[in-house]
């Protein structure tokens, strides 16, 4: 292998190219991003970038001399448009054509935009700077989609002064991510803190009557995943590039980060997990198992959010699960933790402002598949 191309230059990319050199690649590496910025972090993007305590520079996640030392072929503002996996290449968005020995897919999703087409995110940025500029206070704000993406805009509008609506199709925000009765107590948390929360609401276009009195609107209603540029290559894609245990998707192609589904062995379903912990972790996988690692990524996933001053943590694949129960603390004093359960197993932990010793055991029972 001489030649391994990777696609996307979030963190499971960055996690990916410096995996490969770590582990004795010295071949070329060519990454290509559609974004003139590369290898940067977005969680920050809805907190600390939005609420103007950080600037750019911090969520960078390598200096350009770390960077530079990887020795990349680097294909920036260029789009991955298509891929041939029987002469193994990927063209680009500039007309050019890359080849490959080993491919990595870590392309990550793509906001769902209204049913008109509206397309006022916040996913990249300069999408986060813009909005910087214009939540003021006094601002009429409202956000479709009260996702975990659409409740830390709000949060943090609310801090800067802004009028928040936020408005949900669903009738409890969340319910499916983390299940209804933390649902509830965050939306609880929100109108607590001055957010119109509006459940059951379907906002088609910035014309309807829900948004169109608003100063501002930021769309926040979930992503799909990036592998329009696949099409036409012969890999199983549903709902992300399907993978096997090993993030392979096919001979020479794997996968990591948002974009990929993936079959974990540890909880026996195929998933996809939109995260930044993932990313990193996946991205490592992937690049170790192409080289030749074959072991399989079982990770138990994780993800946390910051809204007002809850700290929340979650351990586990939640989604699906038919059993919850608060095992310390309790939802009414926002400190809490909650366990989630699947045919009788535990399958997932939540904490909200509760010390890291508290999750540790369940974290360690969820890995082990003992049941506490």
């Amino acid at each position: 292998m001489n030649r391994i191309v990777v696609v996307g230059t979030g963190a499971a990319g960055l996690a990916t190219v410096e995996t490969l050199r770590r582990e004795g690649f010295g071949g070329t590496i060519t990454v290509v991003g559609d974004e003139a910025e590369a290898f940067y972090d977005r969680p920050p993007l809805s907190k600390q970038v939005l609420a103007g305590e950080w600037e750019i520079d911090r969520i960078r996640l390598r200096t350009p001399e770390q960077i530079s030392a990887l020795g990349l072929d680097e294909r920036h503002g260029v789009r991955a448009t298509g891929l041939d996996t029987a002469r193994r290449l990927v063209t680009l968005s500039d007309g050019t054509d890359v080849p490959y020995d080993g491919l990595v897919v870590a392309t990550g999703v793509r906001p769902r935009s209204l049913s008109d087409g509206s397309k006022p995110f916040l996913r990249t940025i300069d999408q986060a700077l813009e909005w910087r500029k214009r939540l003021r206070p006094g601002t009429a704000l409202a956000i479709v989609g009260a996702g975990f993406l659409g409740a830390e805009c709000a949060a943090v509008a609310r801090a800067l002064g802004c009028a928040v609506t936020l408005l949900e199709p669903a009738a409890v925000p969340l319910a499916h991510a983390v299940g209804e009765p933390v649902g509830r107590m965050l939306a609880d948390v929100h109108r607590e803190h001055g957010v119109d929360v509006r459940t059951g609401v379907t906002v088609g276009s910035l014309a309807d009557e829900s948004v169109s009195a608003a100063d501002e609107v930021l769309v926040a209603i979930g992503s799909t995943p990036g592998t329009d540029w696949l099409t036409g290559s012969g890999l199983t894609v549903d709902d992300g590039l399907v993978c096997d245990r090993f993030c392979a998707a096919a001979p020479g192609v794997y996968a990591a980060g948002d974009v990929a589904r993936w079959y974990n062995p540890l909880f026996g379903v195929t998933m996809r997990v939109e995260h930044r912990t993932n990313a990193a972790e996946q991205g490592m996988a992937a690049a170790r198992n192409l080289l030749g690692a074959a072991k399989p990524f079982a990770p138990v996933p994780y993800f946390w959010s910051d809204q007002y001053d809850l700290k929340i943590h979650a351990y586990g694949h939640l989604r699906g699960h038919d059993e919850f129960t608060v095992a310390e603390g309790s939802l009414g004093e926002r400190r809490f933790l909650a366990t989630y359960r699947r045919q009788g197993r535990l399958v997932g932990v939540l904490t909200v402002n509760m010390p890291p010793r508290a999750v540790r055991p369940w974290r360690q029972a969820i890995a082990s598949g003992s049941q506490p």
